[in-house]
């Protein structure tokens, strides 16, 4: 089985295409992967090529930290261990994030539910879908509650193994802002997956963004992260119907009543968790984890 994410944000060609003036801007464009996913990064500045290949090498050290993909990885060696010893700053970071998301959400964004997206990935590739039983051995390995963190150690449950698939990418993108803001830097795009907004275009306007829905709405977007998610927007079965957005009230899938949430945050990472939290919410418990976080909006809800 192949896993494939969905992308639900496209920049306008217009924010690409600078309107003649006195003085022509030259737009940079890098394009590479972070997680698995597609990334750009885009900017005018003469040194543009410096500045995205220090932006590739944090892409890739953060890559390091929080890939499940590599059996090197710091969440990777957690996983596997159940004990990791004087974790990276980074990934003790993006737990507190998570914490602060799990608490908005009511506990649905909930990082431990890696067992269960290992189990769905295995039954679905071997032709059917995990029974009741395993489900229920799968939630009993641990909650976000049996997590354990400080500076010294992360420790989990014997079983236990947590994903950061629905904040990373928008934290990877809220490091390389970082990184670059450091330098004095502006007017800048970085698309991990999820988007965040350094400034303006370089000719001053808004960032201008399209969403994968329907009516196709836009969105402008300036010194702020934008996060898309969908309950069938990666699925586990040929079918189309088993989605990666896991509900850790139940150990199943989201149902489908939303075809695509969309959120702006002045943080790319929690904009990521709470839009995958939210494909699991009502319209009302959405409202309500919006307005538990301080600048947090939704922007786009298009029902299924």
């Amino acid at each position: 089985m192949t896993l494939s994410r969905r992308r639900f944000l496209t920049i306008s060609a217009a924010a690409l295409t600078c309107a003649p003036t006195a003085q022509a801007t030259t737009l940079h464009r890098w394009q590479g992967t972070a997680l698995g996913a597609r990334a750009t990064i885009t900017l005018s500045h003469p040194e543009a090529t410096r500045i995205t290949k220090a932006a590739r090498a944090e892409i890739e050290r953060l890559e390091q930290i929080f890939s499940l993909y590599r059996t090197s990885s710091a969440l990777s060696q957690l996983n596997a261990t159940g004990h990791l010893d004087a974790p990276p700053f980074e990934l003790l970071d993006c737990l507190s994030l998570a914490a602060t998301a799990h608490r908005a959400t009511l506990g649905l964004f909930d990082p431990t539910v890696q067992p269960l997206w290992d189990l769905y990935a295995r039954s679905h590739s071997a032709g059917h879908a995990p029974s009741d039983t395993e489900i229920a051995a799968a939630r009993a390995h641990g909650a976000w509650s049996d997590l354990r963190y400080d500076a010294s150690a992360i420790t989990l449950r014997p079983g236990m193994a947590l994903t950061l698939n629905g904040i990373a990418q928008g934290y990877i993108a809220d490091r390389i802002a970082h990184l670059l803001q450091a330098e004095g830097l502006s007017d800048i795009l970085i698309d991990t997956g999820e988007l965040r907004a350094l400034g303006g275009t370089p000719q001053g306007g808004d960032w201008p963004v399209t969403l994968d829905a329907p009516d196709r709405p836009h969105i402008s977007l300036r010194d702020r992260a934008l996060a898309s998610s969908a309950p069938l927007g990666t699925v586990f079965d040929v079918e189309a119907t088993a989605g990666h957005i896991l509900d850790p009230r139940t150990g199943k899938p989201a149902t489908p009543r939303w075809h695509l949430i969309s959120v702006t945050a002045d943080s790319a990472a929690l904009a990521d968790a709470l839009s995958t939290a939210m494909c699991l919410m009502s319209k009302e418990e959405i409202d309500a984890a919006a307005s538990a976080l301080k600048g947090a909006e939704v922007v786009h809800l298009a029902p299924a």
